[in-house]
């Protein structure tokens, strides 16, 4: 399995509102994906900073969501407004699960 982690800084006070985008466009948005296997986000609050882990059954899979106008930027662009940085988006494989 592979993972995609993306590391967002939000704006102050725009976490709850990026958490509620995750919960109930992002996730859903990912499940219609092919090789989607789940997400988990992680939030500091002290620090207005989100990471996203989806866990994707190919790197393939990963990468189809990735290309030009697919469905990362989308989802991306659901919370871009509220970032007060671009999003830091790396690629792990998965060794021990």
């Amino acid at each position: 399995m592979y993972a995609r982690v993306v590391t967002v800084q939000a704006q102050a006070g725009k976490l709850d509102e990026i958490t509620k985008l995750y919960r109930e466009s992002i996730v859903p948005a990912a499940k219609q994906q092919k090789g989607f296997r789940g997400a988990t986000l992680f939030t500091d609050r002290a620090n207005d900073k989100g990471i996203s882990v989806t866990r994707w059954e190919t790197e393939a899979d990963l990468q189809a969501g990735e290309a030009s106008g697919g469905y990362y930027q989308e989802q991306i662009a659901k919370i871009a407004p509220m970032l007060s940085a671009p999003p830091v988006r790396e690629t792990y494989e998965i060794s021990v699960d």
